[in-house]
């Protein structure tokens, strides 16, 4: 009896083409998504409420999403093994606890676009810790892709320092840029390492598990550092920006960009989220009221252009 090869479950080229594709768009939504975080924080932070508030109010809404997902996934699944358990606790801290705080700490210093185009240096991260750990090595496209979005980054990156940071000052600029520069080199890591135990474990798993860590982390963090009132004595405005940022911002595109990782791997899921600082930059001056200088719009182009070279790989 002939049979094709999709009825036997060998994947075929067309199969594997709509992964890929499957994979870079949910990278894409998942990237625009997360992009909205930062303009939440900005909205937040208008309110007076601080960073520790502000990310344990994010990750207790957060909290029952994640563990419900963890659950959900590990139906009928072997148990985690010790080493399982070190590489979510790794994973959680690093990817969802440390980056998050960096990153929430450093936006009370520096526009939200900033934020996202330091945030940028992810793939270059990646493509580092990869070559480190693995001996991966870039190619000469990802190389140059990388090298014309750079230009972007660094443009704006002068320009921002050179204003002061949009009034705050060049020196609390720095600090911010520092702190969320912290934040991707967390992020990098967690990604490089996300990709070998989602092997293992599953996306829904690992998110679950991983992240479900992360808040407990988050939630002990302020437990430690702040009286139990000060959580209710933040505006309302506060807890509805809190709400949407658990799930749109949070819930939602860490589920996208685990499973963008399982179909695409890490390094090209890290590169597809560049469309992120082009969300963050329109949604900051629509939202936010940022101002869209002609430094912003050319950095903007050469993201653009440096995207654009690197998709090309492979084809």
């Amino acid at each position: 009896m002939n049979k094709t090869a999709a009825s036997l479950g060998i994947p075929t080229h067309d199969g594997a083409r709509k992964g890929y594709a499957s994979g870079l768009i949910l990278a894409t939504l998942g990237a625009i998504a997360f992009s909205g975080k930062a303009i939440i924080v900005k909205l937040a932070y208008r309110y007076g409420v601080d960073a520790i508030t502000l990310i344990m109010l994010r990750m207790l809404f957060a909290l029952p999403l994640f563990a419900v997902m963890a659950w959900w996934a590990g139906r009928g699944k072997p148990a985690l093994t010790g080493r399982d358990w070190i590489g979510v606790i790794g994973l959680g801290f690093s990817g969802y606890y440390l980056a998050s705080f960096l990153d929430f700490a450093g936006l009370a210093y520096i526009s939200a676009s900033f934020e996202r185009l330091i945030l940028y240096l992810n793939p270059t991260l990646v493509l580092l810790f990869g070559w480190l750990m693995y001996r991966r090595r870039a190619t000469r496209q990802q190389v140059l892709g990388m090298v014309v979005s750079y230009a972007g980054v660094l443009l704006v990156f002068g320009h921002e320092l050179w204003t002061g940071g949009g009034g705050k000052g060049g020196g609390a600029a720095a600090w911010g840029a520092f702190l969320v520069f912290l934040s991707a080199v967390s992020y990098a890591g967690y990604l490089v390492y996300s990709g070998e135990f989602v092997k293992r474990l599953g996306s829904l798993r690992l998110v679950g598990l991983a992240t479900t860590v992360a808040c407990v982390l988050c939630i002990l963090q302020f437990v430690l550092t702040r009286p139990m009132s000060v959580a209710m004595q933040v505006a309302p405005e506060v807890i509805w920006l809190s709400v949407l940022n658990a799930t749109l911002c949070t819930a939602v595109p860490v589920l996208m960009v685990m499973m963008a990782i399982e179909r695409i791997g890490p390094a090209v899921a890290a590169q597809t989220g560049m469309i992120g600082p082009l969300s963050t930059i329109l949604m900051g001056v629509v939202i936010l009221g940022e101002p869209f200088t002609p430094w912003i719009a050319a950095g903007t182009v050469l993201v653009i252009a440096g995207i654009f070279v690197f998709t090309r790989k492979g084809r």
